[in-house]
């Protein structure tokens, strides 16, 4: 079951060449735990990789790579939801279609996101107004130091905006094996946000009579017209997180810049990190093997087929470009490894 020094180009969505000096595939909670124990016999460090949407390959890799392809799904009625139980390797759009082609909403604005559901808790997936955490009911996870299986709460994952308790002080303690969503009865479409707006005046069509799935293929229909397939083009989706500020700096931007793209979150202002990217002029630009794609500044692109180090360099310079024109810190999405 364990392989040595395999290519990891095909688990990564960037393309990024870089070996793991150990690998194994797990279907099954029991293989998990086999090759868990097999990492702390070598006292080798782990990562775990479902679809490779959300990671950026700094080097190699000198553990070993858990590469959790456990699919599953199972739909059904629980009092006034609908519970929704999947396993970790289960491909995220396809869940959000099984969910739609069933009339049930929740999910729809979250269609056409790359990767795995095991990957959607740690970075509390979101788009087009709504995220993971708004239908996360619980997930299960191994902790990788004892083999135990652990339940989790929405409350005990502290979600947080493309946050969680996994990308924080439990990072790289747990592997998560299986989420479990609800899905409300009674459902409203979110179609607030302005790109879908945009779209259903073009198309000229009544938001009072959207079905999930109508919005759903609306929401793809904006995603293919702005992102790139990363089995084209290879990427990570969105590179960076919308910055909040202060509502201080967000009237000085907004004074000098009439026509910021920003949003009120409480009382600070969430900017768009792809504007202020595009309006700083990285939008189409090539640094040898990466660059910035030419229809959404916020995506990086490896269409040379770069490693690690070219991508990381190219998100440094934007970020020091965007804080020296702006005063405004960006942090990217996808999380380095090693």
């Amino acid at each position: 079951m364990i392989q040595s020094d395999v290519d990891l180009q095909p688990y990564n969505t960037l393309a990024i060449a870089a070996r793991a000096a150990h690998f194994a595939r797990v279907e099954t909670l029991e293989q998990l735990q086999e090759a868990l124990e097999f990492a702390r016999r070598k006292h080798l460090p782990i990562l775990p990789l479902g679809g490779g949407s959300n990671i950026v390959l700094t080097g190699d890799f000198p553990g070993l790579v858990v590469h959790l392809d456990n699919p599953g799904l199972s739909i059904s009625k629980q009092g006034d939801c609908t519970s929704i139980t999947a396993g970790a390797g289960e491909n995220w759009h396809r869940l959000v279609l099984a969910t739609v082609d069933r009339g049930l909403g929740g999910l729809e604005n979250l269609a056409l996101i790359p990767g795995r559901i095991g990957a959607a808790p740690i970075q509390n997936i979101g788009a087009y107004g709504v995220e993971l955490r708004d239908t996360f009911q619980s997930l299960e996870a191994v902790h990788v130091a004892t083999g135990e299986v652990h339940r989790f709460s929405a409350a005990e994952c502290e979600f947080g905006y493309r946050d969680s308790v996994f990308k924080g002080r439990a990072r790289d303690q747990y592997i998560i094996t299986s989420v479990c969503l609800h899905l409300p009865e009674e459902w409203h479409p979110r179609t607030d946000y302005p790109a879908l707006q945009q779209y259903f005046r073009e198309q000229q069509v009544d938001a009072t009579g959207l079905t999930p799935r109508g919005v759903a293929d609306a929401v793809i229909a904006v995603r293919t017209s702005k992102l790139p397939d990363p089995g084209v083009i290879p990427n990570a989706g969105s590179f960076f997180k919308n910055p909040v500020v202060d509502r201080e700096l967000y009237h000085e931007l907004k004074q000098a810049y009439p026509d910021l793209v920003a949003y009120e979150v409480g009382d600070r202002w969430k900017l768009a990190a792809g504007w202020l990217i595009d309006r700083a002029g990285w939008r189409g630009r090539r640094q040898g093997a990466v660059g910035v794609h030419e229809r959404q500044a916020l995506v990086l692109v490896n269409p040379g087929r770069g490693n690690g180090a070219e991508v990381t360099g190219l998100a440094r310079e934007i970020a020091a470009d965007i804080k020296a024109r702006y005063g405004v810190e960006l942090e990217p999405e996808p999380r380095y490894y090693p």
